[in-house]
């Protein structure tokens, strides 16, 4: 009974674009940003649209497959909200913190760690470089996020997120060129936010 509650509960839930405070970024036009923030608007709304309409339509194939695809938006209504609030408040420098900890300890230095996410920021293809949090083992886990959900690994709570799809740099950069991008994602970099994740 509790759950079938918490099922109509969450089953009409509306979600709301987040708004963001980005200073200008070093090398991330603001073109870019702007139209990545109409992208990421676009994600809530179909996030809603589904949730709102799922249970009024009779076809069962049509309805599993609105089901499917939700997996798909609300990735990308939340990888989203991830990666922008890693920007707010401009550049800050990783501070003495677990997070930095666990980096030093497992990787043998921030710089280590970011090289080791640039490289995996060289999969081809579209999709996400994630840094988790793993509680079972206490440690940093860096994987690969096809689309906006495939391989999206469980049980564990993103740290940092890495965006690889064309869009949030191909204004800016050229496609033979998108580790010019990945490397002003870091310049433009908030580690106290990506730090805080932890704490």
């Amino acid at each position: 009974m509790i759950l079938c509650r918490y099922y109509e509960l969450t089953v009409n839930a509306m979600y709301e674009a987040k708004t963001f405070d980005l200073p200008a970024l070093d090398g991330i036009s603001e073109k870019t940003i702007n139209a990545h923030l109409g992208l990421y608007a676009g994600y809530v709304k179909h996030v809603n649209k589904i949730q709102g309409e799922i249970e009024n339509v009779n076809d069962e194939y049509a309805q599993a497959e609105m089901q499917r695809r939700l997996g798909f938006e609300f990735g990308g209504m939340k990888n989203h909200e991830y990666y922008f609030a890693q920007f707010e408040g401009g550049a800050k420098d990783c501070p003495a913190s677990t997070f930095r900890a666990m980096v030093e300890q497992q990787f043998g230095s921030l710089e280590q760690f970011v090289e080791r996410m640039k490289m995996v920021a060289k999969t081809r293809g579209v999709g996400w470089v994630m840094c988790y949090h793993d509680h079972a083992t206490n440690c940093l886990v860096l994987a690969w996020v096809d689309e906006q959900h495939l391989g999206q690994l469980a049980d564990v709570d993103i740290v940092l997120a890495l965006d690889m799809w064309e869009h949030s740099y191909l204004m800016d950069y050229e496609p033979s060129a998108k580790g010019e991008y990945v490397d002003a994602f870091f310049r433009n970099l908030n580690w106290e936010v990506v730090a805080s994740r932890l704490d």
